[in-house]
């Protein structure tokens, strides 16, 4: 049976480069990354390339890229790092309501622990409000904290503007830039941020490995502790494969991002166009314009439908998902839909497709024929 996996947000398949890159370093070039002698000095060597391509992309200084293993630990760093340092005098954090939740649940923790957090509020369309933002800054502000591009609706927020007003108050801002690598500029200085997450698995490289962009003079508690690794601020011995692939990932994305984004943009309005003129009572949930979202993404709900949807597109050939992978054994509606308005059972109802570099026309007008059906037969059985 045909299989289309829509599903590029949660995850990527591993791109040859990135394959290629990592191969030496399982067998040959296995040293320790940190020990002294010949082996050693190799592989300390190979991540010291990747750091300095990775640097490339984020027109970042060599110095202030770091190795993680993945997103969740590296908005976690960015978050509980900065707060530690005001453990004993507290402070207000200010992040989104429409946060992925490895920075939502940070946040929560931090409240518990008596930190003043701000949720704040979106738009229909997902967007945070510079004005809310500014209402929201106080004296004792220590950090706020906006993805760049939501990963359920796919919502490009402004956060260079975002970033402004939270230096005007003197608080540090941070993005979660995980679903933005290899589909928006990355520029760190253009997005003004301090610092900035990604996680390689969504640009086509190595599950496991993430990156934290932390600006030279941002005073950051480790996280992990164990060890001298990554200059003394993240302990943990360096997984040289995977290090080695992300860097080869990341740069390969960035160099075909404009014509892959032209690509996927127009597979993605395809299929929306086709679901929206053959399905009724049907939401695009997102932006509308273009430039305000990412290029892959398509969130739709489905009123009337009784049944789950997902399971019955997968038995018919379509992998897709109802938002973040993170949380897809929860029972409990999206906040993210909430949030833009949707209700706890049009949240339940909504599906999440996402192209990526290996989706075909024919994946496209295939899988807008099975949505059709599929929700057609389940308004129909629960008459």
């Amino acid at each position: 049976m045909k299989k289309v996996y829509l599903d590029y947000a949660a995850t990527t398949p591993l791109s040859e480069e990135a394959f290629s890159a990592m191969k030496p370093y399982f067998s040959q070039t296995f040293g320790n990354a940190d020990s002294l002698h010949a082996f050693g000095r190799d592989a300390a060597e190979a991540v010291a390339a990747a750091r300095r391509r990775v640097a490339s992309c984020l027109g970042a200084e060599v110095n202030e890229i770091y190795f993680t293993s993945g997103g969740t630990e590296s908005d976690n760093w960015a978050i509980k790092g900065i707060a530690e340092k005001r453990i004993r005098n507290g402070g207000r954090i200010v992040t989104s309501a429409v946060e992925h939740s490895a920075v939502y649940e940070a946040c929560k923790q931090l409240e518990r622990r008596g930190f003043d957090v701000v949720y704040l509020p979106v738009d229909g369309r997902g967007f945070v409000s510079c004005d809310a933002l500014e209402a929201a800054m106080t004296a004792d502000t220590l950090l706020v904290s906006v993805m760049y591009a939501n990963n359920e609706i796919g919502t490009v927020q402004p956060v260079a503007r975002l970033a402004e007003v939270a230096h005007a108050h003197g608080a540090l801002f941070h993005t979660d830039a995980v679903q933005a690598a290899g589909a928006l500029p990355l520029d760190v200085k253009s997005l003004g941020a301090d610092m900035v997450s990604l996680s390689a698995h969504k640009f086509y490289g190595p599950k496991g490995c993430g990156v934290l962009y932390v600006k030279n003079g941002t005073d950051l508690q480790p996280l992990m502790s164990g060890g001298e690794q990554e200059r003394g601020r993240r302990g943990g011995t360096t997984d040289v494969p995977a290090v080695a692939g992300a860097a080869a990932a990341l740069e390969y994305a960035c160099a075909v991002r404009e014509e892959e984004n032209r690509r996927i943009a127009a597979l993605r309005d395809a299929f929306a166009e086709k679901v929206l003129s053959s399905v009724t009572d049907v939401i695009y949930n997102g932006p509308s314009n273009e430039a305000e979202r990412l290029p892959n993404n398509a969130n739709f709900t489905f009123g009337n439908v009784a049944g789950n949807l997902l399971y019955l597109l997968d038995l018919e050939g379509v992998c897709a998902s109802n938002g973040s992978a993170c949380s897809a054994g929860s029972s409990e509606p999206s906040r993210t839909l909430l949030a833009i308005g949707r209700s706890e059972q049009e949240a339940m109802a909504s599906v999440r497709f996402t192209f990526g570099r290996y989706s075909t026309e024919q994946d496209a007008e295939f899988a807008a024929l099975k949505v059709a059906e599929c929700v057609n037969r389940l308004r129909q059985s629960g008459k």
